[in-house]
């Protein structure tokens, strides 16, 4: 009959050349590794989320640029309306002060703005010049029914066209707007002395001597 020895445990035995570690059971597998089918359909739903993104980046873009553009033409639209706001309110106070500046030039014309009153005329001259307003109207120049208004009419030999012989009063524009058209007296050419220039030109008739008087043979 045989005895265990107290305290001793059997172990199973191992071969010849062998690590305690091949006597134990294996590792299982790791489950953590993701198959490489699920990595492309990440990919995949990243790049159509990217796509999607720049879709919508491009969309606000484009509205972005859009607005700028509306409120660039409202700017200018506002400046635009400003701007003709501005001159029609200094057309209409230059308008009130014409019959003004008419007195002022009748005084000089004969001699009477002298002293303080010629003071006060050339300033104010000076400001309504500032604000733009030009004076036209010459005597001799061509008569131009946009911008003359004609008051008197005569004939006269010494013109060859509508002609402005007398201003009666100056005409006034700001920039290329007329607030008044020049009144002046005009003269058209006398009737009748068109055909007599016309008949005075003409070219006097060849003697029949000098036609038939061809170079002579040699």
């Amino acid at each position: 009959m045989t005895e265990e020895t107290p305290g001793f445990e059997e172990k199973p035995d191992v071969p010849s050349g062998a690590t305690p570690d091949d006597a134990g059971p294996k590792a299982a597998p790791s489950q953590g590794a993701a198959p490489a089918g699920d990595s492309s359909a990440q990919l995949a739903g990243l790049t159509a989320q990217l796509d999607q993104v720049r879709t919508a980046l491009g969309e606000r873009t484009t509205d972005l640029q859009r607005l700028q553009a509306e409120y660039q033409n409202y700017r200018r639209r506002v400046e635009r309306d400003r701007i003709t706001v501005r001159e029609i309110a200094i057309a209409n106070l230059l308008t009130e002060l014409l019959p003004v500046l008419d007195d002022i030039g009748r005084a000089r014309e004969h001699g009477e703005l002298v002293g303080g009153f010629k003071s006060v005329a050339e300033s104010l001259e000076t400001v309504a010049a500032k604000m733009g307003l030009q004076q036209f109207g010459k005597e001799g120049e061509p008569f131009d029914p946009t911008i003359h208004e004609a008051l008197m009419h005569s004939y006269a030999p010494d013109v060859t066209e509508t002609t402005c012989v007398a201003i009666l009063q100056p005409g006034y524009r700001i920039g290329e707007r007329t607030i008044r058209p020049a009144r002046v007296a005009v003269a058209e050419p006398q009737p009748g002395a068109t055909a007599v220039k016309a008949e005075g030109t003409e070219e006097a008739p060849v003697a029949a001597d000098e036609k038939d008087n061809g170079p002579e043979e040699g």
